[in-house]
Order: C-alpha cells, then structure tokens, then sequence
C-alpha cells in the first residue's frame, strides 16, 4: 500500500461509524450516566451482561464481542512471548517514546488535554500499561479475560471526545478534520507498536525479525477491535515505516499542551524512582528516545545525565548476551522484568484497576478552533522521507 497526502486527508474525514452512533444515541436519550454506571461490572469478557443496560449498549457489546475472523493465533502468541521476553523494555518504550510521540503532534496533545483526565498523567498511563499487559495476557481474547471489555470501553471512549468536539463547536472539522479520525488512531496504533521496537531496537534490544513482526501484529488486531480501517491499515513493518514518517511529517511539532502534558509525565516519573537523585535520568532517557528536535519542541531538560543514558544500550546489551546464553539467567531477567513491569503498574494504578467510561463533558477551559543470534537480529525498515 502507498500512502500520499491525498489518501491521508481522506483518512481525516472518518471516524468509527459504529461507536460513533452508540454514543449520539446514548447522549440523546440521556443514558450515559446509566451506561457508566452498570459497566463498572462489565470487566470480564463472557459474563453476563446487567439488567438494565440500554438496548443499544447491549447490542454494540455483542457485535465487538468477537476478535476479527482473520485473526493468526498462532502470531499472537508468538506477540504474547515476545512481550514476556522483553516487558520491562516495552514498558518503558511506552512510557518515554509513545506517549511522547503522542506529545508532540499538537492536535493530539489537544485532545489529550480535552479530558478531566489531563492533570492526572498516572491515570492515562496506567490505562495504556494495563491495556497491554492485558492484551498480552493469555487467553487474552477468551471467557474471563479483561482485554475485550476494556477495548470496548476505549472505543466508546474515543466517540465520545469526537461527539464533544463536535456537538459543542469545539474543533474545527473542516480544517482539521474529523477529532480522533481514522489517520491519528492509525497514527497510535504506529506510536504503540512500531515506534516501540524501533526503541528496543535503539536501546539495544536483542529481538527476532519473527518476533518483532507478531508485536506489530498483535497492535493490528488491536486495532481492528478498537475500529481501525483495515482497508488503511499498514498490513507489514515497511508499509507502517511510510505511513509513520508521512504522518510525522505532517503533523509534528510544538504546542503548548504537548510541553505541558511532558512536564507532568516527567513529574509522574520522578516521583516513582526512589529519592532524587537519579531524577535527571527521566529527562535524559525520554530525550535519547525521541531525539534532541522533538525533546526541544517539548521542553525536556537537559541535564548532565544526557551523555550517561548513551551508554545504556551497551549495558543493556551485556545483559541481552547472560540472556541468550544462560537459561537460568534467561529465566532471572524475564522474572525481573516482570516484577519491575508489576510494580510500574501498581505505582501508577496504586493497586486500583482502572475503569474506562464515557466522560459527560469536557474540560470548560479547553479551546481549538523469542531470543536468537545477533545475526538474525531485527532492522528497523529504513526511513522513507530523507532527514
């Protein structure tokens, strides 16, 4: 598939018709409150639905009940052993590369400002981890899991800051396009699975080509469920390395809610790193994943910490070798990293889990008009706009 300028505006006229209409209607015979309310229960995927739901609730979580019938399941373990492998380097990718890809396209970051949820940066982070760890937990897409209900919920949630902006003048679609439009959450879907192995990558993960394709993978089921054109969507890694260096180039640059929304993500950080003085280190680490243009345009101090956090990858790479070479440490650092991915989370949840529900009304003040040799390593696929 090759994408133009062309095929990306008209990628910003669409939203999500499905969840789009569920909201108009709930928003219409006034049972939001209601539909939040009840789906606090609705947490595992199978269980019975509560009495009471409205009509059009009820059948939108049957529809988006189901996986997509095309769905590879042996791909997605592979994804789901790839994430145990590596969770606490995706976590952190996530943490310092996605969330600020997020940052620095100015109307993202206005969106993301249009939440109550904007002076709460742990909750939006602890949504995203949950959301994954969930995701690629196993038998993630079964009876009793907590993947679906919570996809579902963030779909809604999504048609919900469309209905807004819309409803309350508040975004200019003519200009700007439809809020939340098939090209920014094709946009996210990039930032949560390329853009994250392309930072394992630049810290020096050890990753297989095999692997490195079932993450990306799993991120395209993700978003289909979530109501991603498929029939835009980046099918492999090169498509997805065209559609993210157009969309960046199209959209990235500073705002004033992308700097402010990276203080408090920095803020947030500082405070779950024990004492301070390896607090520059957050700095230093978000400036090394998103490089020095982007750090700029969001304010990220420079610290004395910059040219330290350079020689991670080789110390990460030290360990990546016990890794590959030793069972038991093999089995040592996937269980570190699973207790340090555990208490990230927790830190940020402060042990709650997190419910995902329609907001009633935005912020007043919110104003737009498996291991292998270093030999079959995976490559990032090179970029296709020149520096």
């Amino acid at each position: 598939m090759t994408y133009t300028e062309a095929s990306m505006n008209a990628l910003r006229q669409s939203g999500d018709e499905l969840a789009d209409a569920v909201v108009a209607t709930l928003f219409e015979r006034g049972e939001v409150g209601k539909f939040n309310t009840l789906m606090r229960y609705v947490s595992t995927a199978g269980s019975p639905l509560p009495d009471g739901l409205p009509e059009v609730a009820r059948e939108y979580l049957q529809t988006t009940s189901v996986p997509p019938s095309w769905v590879d399941w042996g791909e997605m373990e592979k994804a789901r052993l790839f994430f145990i492998d590596n969770n606490v380097h995706i976590s952190t990718a996530l943490s310092f590369a996605s969330m600020p890809a997020c940052y620095v396209v100015p109307h993202v970051a206005k969106l993301l400002s249009a939440t109550h949820g904007l002076n709460y940066p742990s909750k939006r982070m602890a949504e995203t981890g949950q959301f994954t760890v969930y995701l690629m937990q196993p038998g993630a897409f079964e009876a009793g899991s907590r993947f679906i209900p919570a996809a579902q919920k963030v779909r809604l949630l999504h048609a919900s800051i469309r209905h807004h902006l819309k409803r309350e003048n508040r975004w200019d679609t003519e200009a700007m396009g439809t809020p939340i439009c098939q090209e920014d959450m094709i946009g996210g879907q990039m930032f949560f699975s390329l853009l994250v192995l392309d930072s394992l990558h630049r810290l020096g993960i050890h990753m297989s080509t095999e692997g490195a394709e079932a993450y990306f993978y799993a991120w395209r089921v993700v978003g289909a469920i979530l109501g991603v054109d498929q029939g835009a969507v980046p099918k492999t890694l090169d498509e997805a390395r065209q559609f993210l260096d157009l969309y960046m180039i199209r959209h990235m640059g500073p705002s004033e809610e992308g700097a402010h929304l990276t203080r408090q993500l920095i803020d947030l950080y500082e405070e779950v790193v024990p004492g301070t003085f390896f607090d520059p280190i957050v700095s230093a680490l978000l400036r090394y994943l998103v490089g020095d243009t982007c750090a700029d345009w969001l304010r990220v101090p420079r610290t004395g910490w910059d040219s330290v956090v350079k020689i991670l990858p080789s110390l990460l790479g030290v360990l990546e070798t016990i890794e590959d070479s030793s069972p038991l440490g093999a089995w040592a650092l996937d269980r570190l990293g699973h207790l340090t991915t555990v208490f990230e989370l927790s830190s940020l949840t402060r042990g709650r889990v997190m419910h995902y529900a329609i907001p009633e009304q935005l912020k007043k003040d919110f104003g737009i008009s498996g291991n292998v040799p270093p030999t079959h390593r995976w490559t990032p696929p090179a970029p296709t706009v020149a520096p």
